[in-house]
């Protein structure tokens, strides 16, 4: 199967390259050219538009910022749309409202195109060494299509039911881990606050009820004080305001993720939008006037 991706970034290029890894023919575009040449190193084949990539693909697979970005590449001018046969995949492997999945899985259908949603959960580290959490939307014979594919990627594939489901259960993923966060960089600020030696706190907890994957993969992060994104503020931003919108279609409560909402906005206003979303300890931190830091 000749494999298409489009949307070169932070993930996007790892997991494109998890595929050449695998024996792939793959052809790629993204608006960054060097992204693309960098690729075309590894044995990628470069393209000119989403178009472009369609033409020459059975299975496409996007990977780009928001909602906008994503209608563009598959309904726009040059998009995928005018370029897919019949009998196309199209992966939207981003992180955007289930509304709009759910639009272009109907236009893309008029079109004898198959789409699933399948966005991803564990950031750059797993988008690099192919374990991502990929939870998929879409006819379940189409996934299974495109399961081998998606396998490449992700360690844990999972189709979750039809077009939509993947993209509302990445929002439910978003609001455990924020919320996650934010919870912990209040606990440590607390505990910093106090006079406790953090490192010290984290290996005494972290084998206990509150140890978890966001602990193990944030704290040492921010004992350090790398903020180097994995999962930028701005990004996630973002997908909590799509799950804003999507829990006010349906009259759902989210009380923790309107407060978390309004960390990153509070935030991206200081100019922290290119942080991880580890970051968020930085707002409690400027609250109680402590830094959470190794003790030297």
């Amino acid at each position: 199967m000749k494999v298409g991706f489009i949307g070169l970034g932070i993930m996007g290029k790892p997991m494109a390259k998890n595929l050449l890894k695998k024996g792939y023919d793959v052809t790629v575009y993204d608006i960054n050219e060097q992204a693309v040449e960098e690729l075309t190193m590894d044995g990628a084949v470069g393209a000119f538009s989403p178009r472009e990539v369609a033409i020459a693909s059975a299975l496409i697979i996007t990977m780009l910022p928001n909602n906008e970005i994503v209608k563009n590449v598959i309904l726009g001018e040059n998009g995928i749309i005018h370029g897919a046969k019949a009998g196309t995949i199209v992966v939207d492997m981003s992180s955007i409202s289930p509304v709009v999945s759910k639009e272009l899985a109907l236009a893309l259908r008029e079109k004898g195109v198959e789409m699933l949603d399948a966005p991803v959960s564990g950031g750059e580290p797993k988008a690099v060494d192919g374990t991502l959490a990929i939870m998929a939307g879409g006819d379940p014979e189409t996934f299974k299509r495109a399961e081998p594919v998606l396998a490449c990627m992700g360690k844990e594939v999972t189709w979750v039911g039809e077009n939509g489901c993947g993209t509302m259960t990445k929002l439910a993923n978003q609001i455990i881990v924020n919320v996650n966060i934010a919870a912990m960089s209040e606990a440590l600020v607390l505990a910093a606050k106090a006079g406790i030696d953090i490192e010290k706190m984290y290996q005494a907890i972290r084998s206990g009820l509150a140890g978890s994957a966001v602990l193990d993969a944030k704290v040492p992060l921010i004992l350090e004080r790398n903020f180097q994104a994995g999962g930028r503020i701005d990004i996630n931003l973002k997908d909590l305001t799509n799950v804003k919108e999507a829990a006010e279609a349906i009259a759902a409560p989210i009380p923790l993720t309107r407060q978390v909402l309004d960390i990153f906005h509070a935030l991206q206003a200081e100019g922290k939008q290119a942080d991880d979303h580890a970051g968020i300890v930085q707002y409690y931190e400027k609250q109680a006037g402590v830094i959470v830091e190794k003790r030297k």
